[in-house]
């Protein structure tokens, strides 16, 4: 039986990962199937924004991080940002961060209405511009690639000049002793102001990240106000953000935390 396009797609963005670039030749080799078919895939993949089209091939329109990224856990990470987007209320002012799982709250935001989005996430604006009823505010300064984000001073000043219902923000790690946590200072720094210009903060993550601690803090677990995460988050990291009075909800699953006074 042929591999499906979900299959396909794995292993077509595992190669553009690893090796920079993919022929249709060598494609059609690897999936067993023909020249036609890995255009057709390479044509949707195109259309995903994922990859940009040559002659005789595809070349990766991401950085390899990214690339990676994207590919791992998609169908959780697709969860989670569903489930966040429906904390978007219609007229909500909201922040995004930059993030794979992030970028994909913007395409489930079809049918809200009048919703504004402050970013430093560019891959967003790949769902963003399908959608009219979005206004997006992409904030200025240095473009960092194996992010898909804007930092610097620049980007700080600009994040300063809004206040918003909901920051929504993603992380590279989370521990006990840490709290939520960013592999880049520069990148900690513009999230840290992000959620100070909200009367919410939203983490949005697999529950991979936790238990792995990124280079840089962004913020402890007690000035998070939500959680969306996966159905695997361990017992341990839940007792602890129930106590940190952080609301946890999972793909389809809400749970609210009990205020703690015993501190």
């Amino acid at each position: 039986m042929s591999a499906t396009f979900t299959e396909r797609r794995e292993i077509i963005l595992e190669v553009l990962a690893e090796a920079g670039s993919v022929s249709v030749s060598s494609l059609a080799k690897r999936l067993g199937v023909t020249p036609v078919t890995v255009r057709t895939d390479l044509v949707a993949l195109e259309e995903e924004g994922v990859l940009a089209r040559i002659h005789g091939g595809a070349l990766p329109a991401f950085h390899s991080n990214i690339l990676e990224r994207s590919r791992r856990d998609r169908g959780s990470k697709s969860a989670i940002a569903k489930a966040a987007a429906a904390e978007i209320q219609n007229g909500d002012t909201v922040i995004i961060s930059a993030g794979t799982t992030t970028a994909l709250i913007a395409k489930y935001l079809l049918g809200k209405r009048d919703i504004h989005i402050v970013t430093n996430n560019t891959l967003l604006l790949t769902h963003a511009r399908m959608n009219p009823q979005l206004r997006v505010t992409l904030v200025g300064g240095e473009f960092h690639a194996s992010e898909e984000g804007i930092v610097g001073p620049m980007a700080l000043s600009t994040i300063d000049q809004f206040y918003v219902s909901k920051t929504f923000i993603g992380i590279d790690g989370a521990s006990v002793r840490q709290g939520f946590t960013a592999h880049f200072l520069e990148s900690a720094d513009l999230v840290r102001k992000m959620a100070d210009q909200a009367d919410e903060v939203i983490v949005v993550s697999d529950s991979s990240k936790f238990a792995k601690s990124g280079f840089a803090r962004i913020l402890q677990f007690d000035e998070v106000d939500t959680l969306v995460t996966d159905d695997q988050l361990t017992s341990e990291f839940e007792e602890i953000l129930t106590h940190a009075d952080v609301r946890i909800v999972k793909t389809g699953v809400e749970k609210q935390a009990v205020r703690n006074t015993n501190y």
